[in-house]
């Protein structure tokens, strides 16, 4: 299932055209993925372990526009997990209709703490997330 959150669209969030600004959007989607890990004890298990992860490419699709005052619904899944990578995706609905506004996809590398190389997803962590068949 599903990790979710709810929340209100800042002034912050709103460009010059009026609506949230496009970079936002990379910022919800690392801020919910951290959430959804800190509820799991995916975020404990990575940091035992010696590891932690760290963006390789995002991929956003912008359908709708999201507006000061919005309430909006981030939901994030992990969709693949290989040796060292995994691929998370997002969707950003307006919560009024449940509209799509936007969705995107995350690749993630998990790397070693101290050297900051990749190396193989620990079990431990591996077993915090269920991986999620869906668009």
């Amino acid at each position: 299932m599903p990790y979710e959150h709810t929340f209100t669209v800042p002034q912050e969030a709103i460009d010059r055209n009026g609506h949230v600004n496009n970079v936002v959007y990379v910022q919800w989607m690392q801020d919910v993925a951290i959430m959804h890990s800190d509820a799991t004890g995916g975020s404990k298990a990575a940091e035992e372990s010696g590891g932690t992860w760290v963006a390789r490419a995002h991929h956003i699709e912008y359908l709708r526009p999201a507006y000061e005052g919005d309430e909006v619904i981030a939901r994030t899944w992990v969709s693949d997990a290989q040796r060292a990578t995994s691929q998370r995706r997002y969707q950003f609905l307006r919560k009024g209709d449940e509209t799509v506004i936007a969705r995107g996809s995350t690749d993630w590398v998990f790397v070693d703490s101290g050297s900051g190389r990749p190396r193989r997803i620990p079990e431990e962590v591996n077993a915090c997330y269920v991986i999620e068949h869906m668009e």
